[in-house]
């Protein structure tokens, strides 16, 4: 199941097959012709087959559906849909001209709401206000992975410069690697991603006794928890560091299991237990599972090695600036015992 909310799931699950041969791969690699750090960074990747109006400042890419966009060399007003290409456009050190809100939230997500300060918000998590978008005068909207077609053709109306940013199955460093690409800072994008990797290698490596423990990524619903599968961003994080996953949980796929009963919980069990919820439900859900005989029976449990975390970061499909958030909370947590 998609680490987003389940009406979208859905919507997104119909989209898979038409989508996941073309991905994030795509914006990636068409425009690449153009002049400025995208050459640089996609000098190896063959022939490119997008093209560049030097005079107009335009630049051709294919977005993860494959579907040739015309966009600014360098978009100024950017409207991020997602958080993820929030993160993103953050990353790369741009500010946006539009947000929109936090999975499960009203507000921006709290690790960057910081950086947004004074933003104007235009709508919650893929589904933003039209009046709204216009306001903010886009000249590039990134629409995460808006599978809604009737939504992606009044963006088009507002802007031509519309890009669906991830397909269901791209992982977040290809999809950023993907936005580096439309704002034609694809070198950058590359430094960030190998600066993150370092930075993964080196707080594994500082784990001490706890390097190579196996790591549950679990959010809790209000029907129960559902622990995240190995491709997963936060699981994925964990991975770069070295740590492993409890054997239930050694899958590949990029999502999250079905709720599980109290029967089946000792699915979500392993050295260290990391929790997240989404919405109120989901946090009196685990409250009240945590006095139950089958939560305090579990091995994280009785070893204390529980740790509450940001489902907002952890249960995403992340970015840069997430994916930093994750290490700091696992190495603090570990490396605490």
């Amino acid at each position: 199941m998609s680490t987003r909310q389940r009406p979208l799931h859905l919507a997104r699950r119909r989209a898979v097959q038409a989508v996941a041969a073309t991905g994030a791969a795509a914006l990636l690699l068409v425009g690449c012709g153009s002049s400025g750090s995208a050459d640089k960074g996609s000098s190896d990747k063959g022939s490119p087959s997008g093209t560049a109006d030097a005079a107009g400042g335009k630049r051709t890419v294919k977005d993860a559906t494959g579907t040739a966009v015309e966009i600014l060399t360098e978009p100024k007003r950017i409207v991020t849909l997602t958080q993820e290409d929030l993160d993103a456009v953050l990353a790369l050190g741009l500010k946006p001209a539009g947000i929109t809100n936090g999975q499960g939230l009203n507000e921006p997500p709290a690790y960057l709401k910081d950086k947004v300060q004074g933003v104007p918000v235009v709508g919650n998590l893929l589904q933003p206000v039209m009046d709204k978008v216009i306001a903010a005068k886009p000249d590039l909207i990134l629409a995460g992975d808006m599978q809604d077609q009737q939504v992606l053709k009044q963006l088009r109306e507002i802007t031509p410069a519309t890009l669906v940013t991830m397909a269901p199955t791209d992982d977040w460093k290809l999809s950023f690697r993907g936005i580096g690409n439309a704002v034609n800072k694809l070198d950058q994008a590359n430094k960030v991603i190998a600066d993150y990797d370092a930075k993964a290698v080196k707080a594994g490596g500082e784990l001490g006794a706890s390097k190579g423990a196996a790591v549950s990524i679990v959010r809790w619903n209000p029907t129960g928890p559902s622990w995240m599968e190995k491709k997963q961003f936060a699981s994925g994080v964990a991975l770069d560091m070295g740590l492993t996953r409890p054997k239930a949980q050694d899958k590949d796929g990029n999502a999250h299991t079905p709720a599980l009963s109290l029967e089946k919980i000792n699915e979500i069990d392993g050295d260290w237990l990391f929790l997240s919820t989404l919405t109120d439900d989901g946090k009196a859900a685990l409250k009240d599972v945590q006095s139950k005989p089958a939560y305090q029976e579990l091995n994280a449990v009785k070893s204390n090695h529980t740790v509450t975390v940001d489902g907002s970061v952890w249960s995403t499909r992340g970015g840069p600036l997430a994916a930093g958030v994750v290490i700091e909370d696992i190495g603090k947590a570990l490396a605490a015992k």
